[in-house]
């Protein structure tokens, strides 16, 4: 599923609108998730938001699994992620073996995602600056 199937407003259905650049966040969820060398990483399930900041902080990608059961989730932050409007799908830098061994989570146990601790971890294992940088 991409951006423009879920676009309920019309937002993306003429040039002029605010996409790429700014975009629905409802319109990112189901998105799919690929790597450089075309392989499919899995899907969009919910953009995190850091509310004080106002900045997106992750989008939590669905991956693994077999209709639903089994799948792991994985809080990537956004800055790991780049959009592919050619495509219309979103881009992460990882293959599938170590996206494999992330740090995860089951859908029924969602970590704490302002844990320091765990912000730090989850940012170096993907190679990007915690987006709280200087917040904490």
């Amino acid at each position: 599923m991409n951006y423009q199937d879920q676009d309920t407003y019309g937002i993306y259905r003429n040039h002029k609108g605010p996409g790429p650049r700014l975009m629905g966040a409802n319109t990112l969820d189901g998105n799919d998730v690929f790597n450089k060398q075309d392989e499919d990483l899995g899907d969009v399930k919910e953009i995190m938001l850091d509310v004080p900041s106002g900045r997106v902080a992750y989008a939590v990608l669905s991956f693994g699994g077999f209709l639903g059961m089994g799948e792991k989730l994985f809080a990537v932050p956004w800055t790991a992620l780049t959009l592919d409007t050619a495509n219309k799908r979103f881009v992460l830098d990882v293959s599938k073996d170590r996206l494999e061994e992330a740090p995860g989570f089951d859908k029924d146990s969602w970590p704490d995602m302002a844990d320091p601790t765990w912000v730090k971890t989850v940012h170096a294992y993907y190679g990007v600056t915690p987006y709280s940088d200087g917040m904490m």
